[in-house]
């Protein structure tokens, strides 16, 4: 089926909201992939149990299990191996773009590849992070249902005849459904699709994610049981002198997050110097990964036991200090080697290792200065501060740590934005060129009318003039403007004329028997009014490739400016000097009475 021919719809009157009635359908459709991408999480989690009970214990069963009953000795290194060269293949001969943890790869398609995405990365991406995480990688399945749930609504997005935006909503849709099934964290997600996925604060992106997210969580009570997936019931008992406390752990939390996002792409830099292919790098990561398991077995695997031992501080310190490192070792060697699987669960034990192992010699519960330990390395390594702090409230149904969880998010979001450039999500599409910024503004475009910016004195042709004056006037000079407006003699705007169109009127017309009148006389010319948005303008010169539009009224179309790129391109430079120049209000007030003096 061919698509419709291409046409810009403009928008209609200025208003707060550009969201028009095709939300309600985007909502309808948002059903459909929110269903989606809890099915799809189900099925992941399935074939992660399914996988992890047949290598580790010889059986066939969807039970979930924990590694850290798994028989050590020789095969602890060889499955998480010989699962890192079953990716490798499946990568080289499947898809390159299930190497990782699916994040980036969902940033890539919406920014870079209009949110197409293949069947092939929706059926192969759940398929080898189940064999990944099953044989041992230290991974999360949340990157991998991300790709899968946005994989799942970019699909049925390609249905319809719909736009790239339109199809990032229901891509992002099935993201945060797929998300919100498996941790039953619907805010969350929903958060995380605006901070990280969207790039985007609009109703027409917003609601239909939302309404996803919703579907998926109701979907889970029935597939994978109500209630929040780590209960912790206690309320934070805290004496006054300890309020500064969540700062100083952010703060270290950030520290945590910057040092393992540097040691990820170190390790990627040294894979990248091996003398073989990539497709042998998973099969390396994995022998790392199970030595780690010879020392410490549960830091292998999801390890959601780890995260609900810290968090019910069911550990002691020295299988925690113990957790920590080897979890980190593993998880980096093997993110780094390129196989398949999430971020967040991994993120999850080491912050709250490291905040157990603080809180142990602080006041309160270790089990609260581990979830805001978990909290805090999520949105430092993440960039993601509101989602970091809403997940751990539903994570943990529990709305009074939200205080000192959103203290450190915030601190640890603080410093790593200072520290590093790029997070981890972000550095490795920078690596392939290509950049993303994460920081949202009104574009100040939307912001000014055309009247504002325009140029007011503008040089006309009379329309009585001749079509052979003209040509004379606009190719004997060469200081001539590159477009000048035709009026009539009460500066109505009849057309305009440049050296191009000199040149066609030479090969078509004898210029003496024409006046100006004759050859650009025309209604339908693009012009804009001043009182429109130059938004809108902009849009419009763009699409026409104008370099130069006609400024008139709106009931005489009598001429009164002229718009160019030139007065876009000084707006652009004007609003960026606003983020550079400073000044105080006394200076201001002190050079104001100058002038007025």
């Amino acid at each position: 089926m061919r698509n419709p021919p291409r046409k810009m719809e403009w928008p209609g009157k200025a208003a707060d909201f550009t969201t028009d009635r095709r939300v309600l359908l985007l909502t309808l459709m948002a059903l459909v992939v929110g269903s989606g991408g809890a099915a799809a999480a189900w099925l992941l989690m399935q074939l992660i149990a399914l996988v992890t009970n047949l290598v580790w214990f010889d059986r066939i069963s969807t039970a979930t299990v924990s590694l850290s009953s798994a028989e050590r000795g020789p095969w602890m290194v060889a499955i998480p191996a010989l699962g890192g060269l079953v990716i490798g293949l499946m990568a080289r001969f499947g898809s390159e773009k299930i190497r990782g943890h699916g994040i980036p790869e969902a940033i890539e398609a919406i920014l870079y590849g209009r949110s197409w995405m293949s069947a092939k990365v929706a059926v192969l991406k759940p398929l080898s992070s189940a064999i990944s995480i099953g044989t041992g990688g230290p991974f999360g399945a949340e990157g991998p249902i991300i790709m899968t749930g946005g994989a799942l609504g970019s699909l049925f997005a390609q249905c319809f005849y719909l736009s790239a935006a339109e199809r990032k909503t229901l891509l992002v849709g099935g993201a945060a459904a797929g998300m919100t099934a498996i941790f039953g964290t619907p805010i969350a997600a929903v958060l995380l699709a605006v901070e990280l996925l969207l790039f985007e604060w609009k109703p027409r992106s917003f609601v239909p994610v939302a309404v996803a997210a919703i579907t998926a969580i109701a979907w889970r009570p029935l597939i994978f049981g109500a209630g929040p997936l780590f209960p912790f019931p206690d309320v934070p008992q805290l004496p006054l002198w300890s309020a500064g406390l969540p700062i100083a752990l952010g703060l270290i939390g950030g520290l945590q997050s910057g040092l393992m996002t540097t040691l990820v792409y170190k390790v990627e830099d040294i894979f990248e110097h091996l003398p073989i292919h990539w497709m042998w790098w998973p099969a390396i990561g994995g022998v790392v990964v199970g030595l780690g398991g010879l020392v410490e077995p549960r830091a292998l695997g999801v390890g959601y036991d780890v995260i609900a031992d810290l968090l019910a501080n069911h550990v002691t310190a020295q299988s925690a200090a113990k957790i920590l490192i080897v979890k980190a070792i593993v998880w980096v060697v093997a993110l780094s080697s390129g196989t398949s699987g999430g971020v967040l669960a991994p993120l999850l034990i080491l912050g709250g290792a490291l905040g157990w192992l603080l809180g142990s010699m602080l006041p309160g519960d270790p089990g609260l200065w581990a979830l805001i330990g978990m909290a805090a390395m999520m949105a430092g390594t993440m960039r993601a501060p509101l989602t970091g702090t809403m997940f751990a409230v539903e994570l943990t149904g529990n709305i009074h740590v939200l205080v000192p969880v959103f203290v450190a998010c915030i601190s640890a979001y603080g410093l790593t934005v200072l520290l590093l450039k790029r997070s981890i999500l972000t550095e490795r599409l920078a690596r392939r060129g290509q950049h993303v910024t994460r920081e949202y503004a009104i574009d100040p475009y939307e912001l000014t009318r055309v009247a504002e910016i325009m140029t007011r004195d503008v040089a006309t042709l009379p329309v009585a003039m001749s079509a052979a004056e003209a040509a004379a006037f606009l190719t004997e000079a060469e200081d001539r403007h590159r477009m000048y407006p035709v009026v009539d003699r009460d500066g109505v705007l009849a057309g305009c004329v440049n050296r191009a169109d000199v040149l066609r009127w030479r090969q078509t017309h004898r210029l003496d028997d024409f006046t100006l009148f004759d050859l650009v006389s025309d209604a339908s010319i693009p012009v804009a009014f001043p009182d429109e948005i130059v938004g809108r303008v902009a849009d419009r010169m763009a699409f026409g490739d104008l370099g130069r539009m006609a400024v008139v009224e709106r009931d005489t179309r009598r001429l009164v400016g002229l718009i160019a790129r030139k007065d876009l391109l000084r707006m652009r430079h004007a609003a960026s000097s606003q983020e550079r120049s400073r000044e105080t209000f006394y200076a201001r007030s002190s050079a104001a009475g100058d002038l007025g003096a």
